[in-house]
């Protein structure tokens, strides 16, 4: 099948298949679990998940092109074939709960979707784990660590609900058409204790630290002075000195 690629969908597409099963084989799915892939485009990807063990394996896929060649090549009664916007799925359902989040994200709605994962009101998901492909500087933003020049809100967020692993650098020459970067897969598995802490809150507060980055906290986090006092954390560092769990603490103190 032949269909000429959308920029505005940002899709890039792997056909290595070495890279593939690479990408398969840190996908460790029982009979319990729901896999869900993001974006199966031509379900190059796919044709690995489907022999695994699973409960269910559903597909979402924006572009409509791609549906009629899915649902010949994947006639199955345990998979499901849904033709809409990935931002728009209830991932954090009963019946999915368990599952399994795969995707080679498209690279202009990456973050939004991470976000959207990230900021359930109720914690733990019913996700188990996430294996997800972003942009090589954007997975860099997403696992930095303080005093990095990488390590800003995004970093604080996500780490604050997830445990995050590099699996794999994939070049910019393994996708057709060829993206200007490079991707890193990452994993994710969720925290079971962060939960407590108000998703929200620990947004904000790391949202105020680094707009402006390069200042002493005492000035761009004034609303949280009596916060930071009580928690003994020096007032003349800088928004990337201070831990995830420095920012999870201030935030469940206001």
């Amino acid at each position: 099948m032949k269909i000429n690629t959308k920029k505005s969908l940002g899709q890039n597409f792997i056909f290595d298949k070495n890279l593939l099963i690479k990408i398969s084989n840190c996908i460790k799915s029982k009979t319990t679990n729901s896999i869900i892939e993001i974006g199966p485009g031509l379900g190059t990807l796919t044709d690995f998940l489907y022999k695994k063990k699973y409960k269910q394996l559903v597909l979402i896929e924006k572009d409509k092109r791609f549906i009629k060649n899915l649902k010949k090549k994947f006639n199955e009664s345990k998979v499901e074939i849904l033709n809409i916007d990935a931002i728009n799925f209830d991932y954090n359902i009963n019946s999915l709960r368990h599952s399994i989040i795969v995707g080679n994200l498209p690279f202009n709605v990456s973050v939004d979707l991470l976000y959207l994962w990230t900021k359930y009101k109720n914690w733990p998901p019913q996700h188990d784990k996430m294996v997800l492909m972003f942009q090589k500087e954007v997975a860099n933003r997403i696992t930095a660590l303080p005093k990095s020049k990488s390590y800003g809100k995004l970093s604080v967020v996500i780490q604050s609900r997830y445990r995050i692993k590099k699996l794999i650098n994939i070049p910019s020459s393994a996708f057709t058409p060829r993206p200007k970067v490079d991707a890193t897969v990452l994993e994710f598995t969720p925290f079971s204790d962060f939960g407590l802490i108000d998703i929200n809150k620990i947004d904000k507060v790391a949202k105020d630290a680094f707009s402006q980055r390069r200042k002493k906290i005492k000035n761009n986090m004034s609303n949280y002075i009596s916060e930071i006092n009580d928690l003994s954390i020096s007032l003349d560092l800088r928004p990337e000195d201070l831990t995830v769990l420095d920012y999870c603490n201030i935030a469940k103190s206001i």
